[in-house]
């Protein structure tokens, strides 16, 4: 093929007996990656990748999953990266540095990958992955570690994701010297908009910080049925205006995110077999949920299946 930007395109689907060969296809597929599949027995996905110069695209297609870096994976990494996960479909949760961003569709999270880091993906996603030079960011002198595992989607960001976006659609049919000219744009898209995320300062660092106050709270009263925009403002002495500021870049806002958070407990608490007796009734309860049938309805809408479904299929 004549273009520089020739797809490869990967499928995979790992039946029960196959799963081990799956965290063999990520660890080599994307520079040694620990992987897990939340107790799942069956995987499917599909990898398409583009090439723009040094820069790397991936169109990842996948049913829920988790990586991870360790120390020790990342000390033996050969070339450094700051990689870009941008959702078509479903969410990721970045974890570096101490912090975690979770990202929707229109949003994106970069991280570093010389250091340690997880990517959870707690439902079916379609994702953009960008794999830009760390190199060509680190020279021009930027707060790389500040910047990783933060959201990105307005402004200056939205228009980088744009260029990505319209970069992995167009580059099967460029040269070469087009190609290596599109990478370079989609490295200065990304540069611009951690300059953009820089010069936010304090104001950032403020949100942040009530935003990971939120975060610790709703965890430690998940089960709680009063939790709830008010009562959370209340407890931690801010206005509901600050909650929303703080909450911003979420998709979904603190009243979603709480949502989310009980959906993703209840998503473990019906595939763990330890509480394999346990009705659904109470697992909902348990989780903060005040009725079975609002509590169905939700759970259908974010996984696709019922309750009851999903069990059975954790369990088969």
């Amino acid at each position: 093929m004549t273009t520089a930007a020739a797809l490869m395109s990967t499928d995979l689907v790992a039946p029960r007996e196959r799963v081990a060969f799956w965290a063999d296809w990520v660890h080599r597929v994307f520079g040694g990656l620990q992987s897990d599949l939340y107790g799942d027995s069956v995987f499917d996905g599909r990898m398409v990748c583009a090439h723009a110069g040094d820069v790397i695209l991936t169109r990842l297609e996948a049913n829920r999953h988790r990586v991870l870096r360790s120390a020790a994976l990342a000390r033996r990494s050969d070339a450094g990266y700051v990689k870009i996960v941008a959702p078509f479909v479903g969410a990721a949760g970045v974890e570096q540095h101490g912090r975690q961003a979770w990202v929707g569709p229109g949003q994106w999270s970069l991280y570093d990958t010389t250091a340690t880091y997880a990517i959870d993906n707690p439902v079916r996603v379609e994702h953009l992955i960008v794999m830009v030079p760390k190199a060509a960011l680190v020279e021009r002198g930027l707060p790389l570690a500040e910047l990783c595992a933060r959201p990105l989607g307005g402004g200056v960001a939205r228009l980088a994701l744009e260029t990505m976006r319209n970069a992995y659609r167009e580059l099967p049919a460029l040269g070469p010297e087009a190609a290596r000219g599109v990478g370079e744009l989609i490295t200065q898209c990304v540069h611009l908009s951690q300059l953009d995320l820089a010069g936010r300062g304090t104001a950032l660092t403020q949100r942040e910080a009530l935003r990971e106050r939120i975060k610790r709270h709703v965890a430690q009263r998940l089960g709680d049925p009063r939790l709830a925009v008010a009562s959370i403002a209340q407890a931690l002495g801010c206005s509901r205006r600050q909650l929303y500021n703080a909450f911003a870049d979420e998709p979904d806002g603190v009243a979603g995110y709480v949502l989310a958070q009980r959906i993703d407990a209840c998503c473990a608490d019906l595939a763990d077999p330890r509480l394999a007796a346990r009705s659904i009734t109470d697992i909902a309860l348990e989780r903060g949920f005040t009725s079975l049938a609002h509590f169905s309805r939700v759970f259908r809408a974010a996984t696709g299946l019922t309750p009851s479904d999903y069990r059975r299929r954790s369990a088969a």
